[in-house]
């Protein structure tokens, strides 16, 4: 009876390992699953790139400065330190009031400049200190354009042999109208140019997409430096005219 019962149960491993095994099995995969988590959803598909058109127009105005602006200098050499800058101080002070007497507003009147340098010998010993030299920088604005003449020569009167004139130039006090107009034509340009490319491939002028742009100012030209001026009579000058300028960017959709 021994030997019937050890075979019936060795008939009966098989299957129970076979079960083991298939559990394990699933088991197994069971665990593949959980960690690599579901399969992602598949990308939509990308929206067509929009079809554009990018022109570059630009606009300018020109308008008539009304403004003067004059940076003058008085310098005066001196022995020592506190001579040339008395010296100089007492005859820009000259200068200013005859200006405000004149009728220029002192806020148009603004101090730019001071400096004191030491001067050497021209000897060979470079370091001997033989004087110094002061000067005392001023910009005025003369809005009274028919007067500008008259001013120049007052600086130059008052001011004496010490008088620098070192630059003149003119400006336009307020350009607001002036750019608003450029802007509109430099837009104006491009929409016209957008437009004809737009014929020109088939399609339809749409939407802007972006704008950007540049200033174009013509900064006004200043008169060449004049040196000392000893001259009192009126000084000839001319505004002539100054350019306003821009330069935009546009992006439409052509469609």
């Amino acid at each position: 009876m021994v030997p019937v019962m050890s075979i019936a149960a060795s008939a009966k491993l098989p299957t129970r390992l076979l079960v083991l095994a298939a559990a394990g099995l699933v088991a197994t995969l069971t665990g593949c699953d959980a960690a690599s988590g579901p399969i992602p959803a598949a990308a939509p598909t990308a929206d067509p790139e929009v079809r554009q058109v990018t022109v570059v127009g630009s606009g300018e105005v020109k308008g008539t400065p009304d403004t003067l602006n004059v940076n003058a200098s008085i310098e005066f050499t001196a022995p020592d330190v506190t001579g040339a800058m008395n010296q100089v101080s007492d005859r820009q002070l000259g200068v200013i009031n005859a200006l405000v007497d004149a009728g220029v507003d002192r806020n148009d009147i603004s101090t730019t400049q001071v400096s004191l340098q030491p001067q050497f010998s021209p000897t060979t010993d470079s370091t001997t200190i033989v004087g110094y030299r002061a000067s005392n920088s001023i910009d005025v604005k003369i809005r009274q354009l028919d007067a500008a003449s008259q001013a120049l020569a007052l600086i130059i009167s008052t001011g004496g042999n010490a008088t620098r004139i070192n630059n003149v130039s003119y400006s336009i006090d307020d350009d607001s109208q002036l750019v608003r107009d450029a802007r509109a034509r430099a837009f104006n340009d491009a929409k016209e140019r957008a437009e004809q490319y737009s014929q020109l491939s088939g399609l339809a002028l749409g939407k802007v997409i972006s704008i950007s742009e540049v200033a174009g100012s013509q900064p006004p030209a200043p008169m060449p430096r004049g040196g000392e001026m000893a001259m009192a009579a009126p000084v000839p000058v001319e505004p002539g005219q100054q350019t306003v300028g821009f330069s935009v960017t546009v992006i439409w959709e052509l469609s």
